[in-house]
Formats: structure tokens, sequence, C-alpha cells
């Protein structure tokens, strides 16, 4: 049996893999994904979000720098990289044509699991800092 740390190791090294029937293999059921871009309720949407990801940045790599292992959570720091080649989500449910821009974004998460499953997974990032090496800016209202 895996311990949180293990099975947070399994599902970065499943996203770096593109790799979405291990990446569904990890979380429960009924697991809940929060980010950025909002709150993802269940193994369906959970592994929708990362394959909806993975075509807007088909290189997309996380490269961890920091873990803190021990009683739950865990929880990782690290930083994405990739290139804008697809569609890509914004905030208010559109989408960004692929523009070819490099992202390195920091970022941090942490995951909650049961019975050998993630039943919880925070990432956090700065949206701001994403979209602007997208090419986008602030309009002030």
């Amino acid at each position: 049996m895996p311990d949180g740390r293990q099975l947070a190791d399994r599902v970065l090294s499943a996203v770096n893999a593109h790799d979405l029937e291990r990446l569904a293999e990890c979380y429960e059921r009924n697991a809940v994904l929060t980010t950025p871009w909002g709150v993802r309720r269940g193994r369906e949407q959970i592994i929708r979000s990362w394959e909806i990801l993975f075509r807007g940045v088909p290189d997309m790599t996380i490269t961890v720098w920091n873990t803190v292992a021990g009683p739950e959570p865990c929880f990782s720091e690290w930083t994405i990289t990739g290139t804008q080649t697809g569609v890509f989500p914004l905030p208010d449910g559109g989408v960004a044509g692929p523009s070819g821009r490099r992202i390195a974004v920091r970022g941090f998460d942490a995951c909650r699991t049961e019975n050998d499953l993630v039943v919880a997974h925070r990432a956090y990032f700065d949206l701001l800092e994403l979209y602007s090496q997208l090419g986008f800016t602030l309009i002030p209202a």
C-alpha cells in the first residue's frame, strides 16, 4: 500500500507522462480537485480537466523542487513548464487559441489520501502569471 507521499508522487509521474489512465487509478471516484480554474468533483471531471491541460500544453512537465512528507496531506512545490500549442481554458469559460508561447509557472499542491487513493487535491499557482506569459493583459474596468 502506498503512503500519501508515494501516491502524490504517482500522480505527478502520471501527469508528466500525460497518462490519463494512470491518473484515473490515483483518484477516488468522488475525489475533488481544486485549482485557480475552479473545483472539479469526481474522477471523471478531474481526468477531463487534466486532458484539457495536456491538449493545450502537450509538452507540459512538472518539476518538483520541494516536498513535505509526513502526516496527511502531502505537499509539493513545483514549476510547470511547456508550450501552449493547443486551445487553453480561460477564466470566463472560453478558450484561447494556440499562442506558441512558453510558460514557466511556480506552484504548490496538497494531496489528501484515503484507502490508497487521492480524495482531495488542491493546486495553487498564480493565474495572472500564467495568463501574462500567454500574452494576456489586464484591462481596467
